[in-house]
């Protein structure tokens, strides 16, 4: 059986800042299309079947840049809704919410079109992408390929795993790297991870 391959997206000011990043729609920093250049080479030397595609634009550049083509974009891929956090950075949290974790606490209610997920909605999200990319592993030649965000592919990895979404937590997850999830004897493992351009 074919692998899934996780792509985080280059950097954005915001993700060099620490701000919480979900609908916001940055675009990569300079540096941020370099790491996206150099996860190319990394993926020329796959055999790359199907690539789905968060639409926010740091993920649709990351993918271009990586020289990944005929792409599916899909919501399911968008980073976790961050509701009231959205740009806020997890130190700001912490002044009035001291022990605030993301995986276990979710966030502060947003606007109306941006509420805010918790951790089992995100987990319920991935769940459904999942279906998906199992579908595509059994159907098409060649690995499949998610081009996503941080949170959200950590939360991903834990429910491939049979991990609860809170499990995300164990799974550090740079700008610009690539992590594989395959199996071993017919159950699922991580076969590699936060795989940049000089590991």
């Amino acid at each position: 059986m074919s692998d899934l391959l996780l792509v985080r997206h280059g950097e954005t000011a915001w993700s060099r800042s620490g701000q919480h990043t979900s609908w916001t729609d940055l675009p990569l920093t300079g540096k941020g299309r370099e790491q996206a250049r150099a996860v190319a080479p990394l993926l020329a030397a796959e055999h790359t079947g199907t690539v789905f595609v968060s639409p926010l634009r740091r993920a649709r550049e990351t993918a271009e840049l990586a020289g990944l083509h005929d792409v599916r974009v899909d919501a399911d891929l968008s980073e976790w809704d961050y509701g009231g956090y959205e740009g806020v950075t997890t130190a700001e949290i912490q002044r009035t919410r001291p022990d605030w974790f993301l995986f276990t606490d979710g966030v502060a209610p947003g606007p109306p079109e941006h509420p805010g997920e918790s951790p089992e909605q995100v987990g319920a999200r991935a769940d459904r992408m999942l279906a998906k990319v199992r579908t595509a592993l059994e159907s098409a030649d060649g690995d499949v390929v998610l081009v996503a965000h941080g949170h959200f592919l950590r939360v991903l990895t834990a429910r491939w795993l049979g991990l609860p979404p809170s499990g995300g937590a164990l799974f550090r997850l740079d700008t610009g790297t690539v992590g594989r999830l395959g199996t071993e004897h017919d159950r699922p493992v991580v076969a590699g991870w936060n795989v940049g351009a000089s590991s």
